[in-house]
C-alpha cells in the first residue's frame, strides 16, 4: 500500500472516529436534557404558583374586608359619639341648675315669686334632662350599688350600716352614659363599715341606671 493511500485511509478513521464521538456528545446531551426535565414537574409548579396567588388574594380580600369594618365602626363611632364633648359642657349646666335647687331648700312656705322660680328652675333641668335623654344620654343614679370603678368615681369612705362595704352609700354628683360609653363618673362616698356590720343590697353594677331623666 502506498503512503498516499495509508494516509487517506488514516483521515477516513480519524473523520470516523470524530463523527462518533459528536454523536455521542449530542445523546449526552439530550439524556441530560431529558433527566433535568423529569426532575421538574411542570404541572406541580403550576399548582405550586396558583396556590401561592391564591393565598395572596385571600389575604388582600381579608384585607379589604377588615379595613371595610374599621371604617364602618368609625363612621358608626362618629355617629354615636359626635356629641360627646358638647354633652359634657351641657352635665355642668344641669349640676348648676341641680345646685340652685338645692341651695333653694323646702319652698313650700315660700312667697310666690320665689315658688314660681323655683319652679322654672326645675322645669328647666326637666327640659335638659330630657334632652339628654332624647340623645342617648343616661343618668346613673349608684346608690345602693356595688362600687363599679368602670362608672363610679369614689371620693371618700363612711360607715352606713345600710349597706355593705364597697357600696356606694352616698352620690356626690351624679355620673351620665353616652349610649353605653362613659361620659362622666359617678362621685360617691363608699361605705366601710366596723367589723360585724353587714347588709344586704342589690350587688349588680349599673343596676340603678335612670332611663327615665
Amino acid at each position: 500500500m502506498s503512503e498516499t493511500a495509508k494516509n487517506n485511509q488514516d483521515d477516513l478513521h480519524d473523520a470516523a472516529s470524530a463523527e462518533e464521538t459528536a454523536a455521542e456528545d449530542v445523546v449526552s446531551e439530550a439524556t441530560e436534557a431529558e433527566g433535568g426535565e423529569a426532575t421538574t414537574d411542570p404541572v406541580a409548579a403550576l399548582e405550586e404558583e396558583v396556590a401561592e396567588l391564591k393565598d395572596r388574594l385571600l389575604r388582600a380580600a381579608a384585607e379589604v374586608e377588615n379595613t371595610r369594618r374599621r371604617a364602618k365602626k368609625d363612621v358608626e363611632d362618629a355617629g354615636n359619639y359626635a356629641i360627646t364633648k358638647f354633652a359634657r359642657e351641657l352635665l355642668d349646666v344641669g349640676d348648676n341648675l341641680r345646685r340652685a335647687l338645692e341651695a333653694a331648700g323646702d319652698t313650700s312656705n315660700a312667697d310666690p315669686t320665689m315658688k314660681k322660680l323655683v319652679e322654672g328652675v326645675e322645669m328647666t333641668e326637666q327640659t335638659l334632662l330630657k334632652a339628654l335623654e332624647k340623645n342617648g344620654v343616661e343618668k346613673l343614679e349608684p346608690l345602693g350599688e356595688k362600687l363599679d370603678p368602670n362608672h363610679h368615681q369614689a371620693v371618700f369612705e363612711m360607715p352606713n350600716p345600710a349597706y355593705p362595704d364597697g357600696h356606694v352609700a352616698q352620690v356626690m354628683q351624679a355620673g351620665y352614659v353616652l349610649k353605653g360609653r362613659l361620659l362622666r363618673p359617678a362621685m360617691v362616698g363608699v361605705t366601710k363599715n366596723p367589723a360585724g356590720q353587714e347588709a344586704a343590697k342589690n350587688d349588680e353594677p349599673g343596676s340603678n341606671v335612670d332611663t327615665s331623666a
